[in-house]
């Protein structure tokens, strides 16, 4: 046992010379990717394109979201994963070997083999943990560990989740809200909501469509819902155009919305959100609950930057919501952190089983 012991330590050194251990937070939107000793070093859309006549994968992230809605029939942009969970494996595959050879550009005979640690959204099933696994390994992962976003996301705010005390983390990410009550490195309770940034830019889209008969698309009402957006209405009139094609005429169309439409589009999710945070807070223990309501509640992720969330949150549920600063990289910190000091908090990570690497 002790020479097999010692074998692995060999081996663990040998490729830790040649590999850059990462943490990647695998979005529905976008992924974000910390090297160890580097932080945060790849930010790219979890997009890729590929040509359905060869299968062949043309462009990952960045260059491929580009290509949204502008291509052949043949070329299709597409995002692997739905509801931050893995729906196409071999294009999942693909984008992670991307990410993992873009980290390591350095040019020697043998390739990286890194130990990767994955965001998963809370509540997936073993099946759909298996598939992310698989996916790292088959990408060149010697060794693959998996953490909760709603854990890594209160690492990356800094809150003291190993002690005896309630935190609570809203993150609402691209496909999905992670609401969630963390104690003594553990999830207590937590809730997976599939109404997020996606969600919320369908909303505009429909709104677009009933009010104004305009077919617009994703990156438009992505556009409006920045610029303009927000759940609470102010002193000062914000409107934005935006250009689509006019369904009753088929002819192309400019009209300018304000941000009293996008408000009234975004309303029935922003209130399943509102209510998802209830439903925790009215389960949550009350000892945790007195720690909450000192601390506050902590609000992560792109959704979180939504104008006036976090005010709208702390009028609904009566506790102190905090917007952390950088919340869009707060899963992927919380998972960096983990890594650098991988000893100290194993115990937050979401247990899975030993897989073997691809042959």
């Amino acid at each position: 046992m002790k020479q097999k012991l010692n074998f692995k330590n060999i081996k663990d050194k040998f490729f830790s010379y040649f590999s850059n251990d990462i943490a990647i937070d695998l979005g529905t939107a976008s992924s974000l990717v910390y090297a160890k000793g580097k932080g945060i070093v790849i930010n790219e859309p979890s997009v890729v394109a590929v040509n359905q006549k060869t299968g062949q994968v043309l462009a990952i992230g960045q260059e491929a979201k580009k290509m949204v809605g502008r291509t052949p029939a043949y070329i299709v942009a597409t995002r692997p994963l739905v509801d931050g969970v893995v729906s196409d494996f071999e294009i999942t595959e693909q984008m992670l070997k991307y990410f993992i050879e873009k980290v390591h550009k350095r040019k020697f005979l043998i390739g990286p083999r890194p130990r990767v640690i994955v965001g998963i959204p809370y509540g997936v099933t073993e099946v759909e943990k298996k598939a992310v696994c698989d996916a790292a390994k088959n990408a060149g992962a010697r060794e693959v560990f998996l953490i909760e976003e709603p854990m890594a996301a209160a690492i990356g705010a800094r809150l003291t989740v190993q002690e005896a005390g309630g935190n609570f983390i809203v993150d609402i990410g691209g496909g999905t809200t992670e609401v969630a009550v963390l104690s003594l490195g553990g999830v207590v309770i937590a809730r997976s909501l599939r109404a997020a940034g996606d969600k919320l830019n369908q909303d505009i889209i429909d709104y677009v469509e009933k009010e104004y008969k305009l077919l617009i698309g994703e990156r438009g009402a992505e556009q409006a819902k920045i610029r303009i957006g927000s759940v609470i209405p102010s002193k000062e009139k914000k409107e934005i155009p935006l250009r689509g094609r006019n369904l009753v005429t088929g002819l192309p169309e400019e009209i300018v919305v304000s941000d009293t439409d996008i408000r009234k589009a975004l309303e029935k999710t922003i209130k399943q959100i509102i209510v998802a945070i209830k439903g925790t807070v009215e389960e949550t223990p009350p000892e945790l609950l007195a720690d909450i309501m000192e601390k506050g509640i902590f609000l992560v992720g792109g959704g979180g930057l939504l104008d006036n969330l976090d005010r709208l949150i702390q009028q609904e549920v009566k506790i102190p919501t905090n917007l952390i600063e950088d919340p869009v990289t707060a899963v992927a910190r919380g998972a960096g952190l983990v890594l650098e000091n991988l000893d100290e908090l194993r115990e937050v990570l979401s247990e899975t089983e030993n897989l073997a690497p691809p042959k």
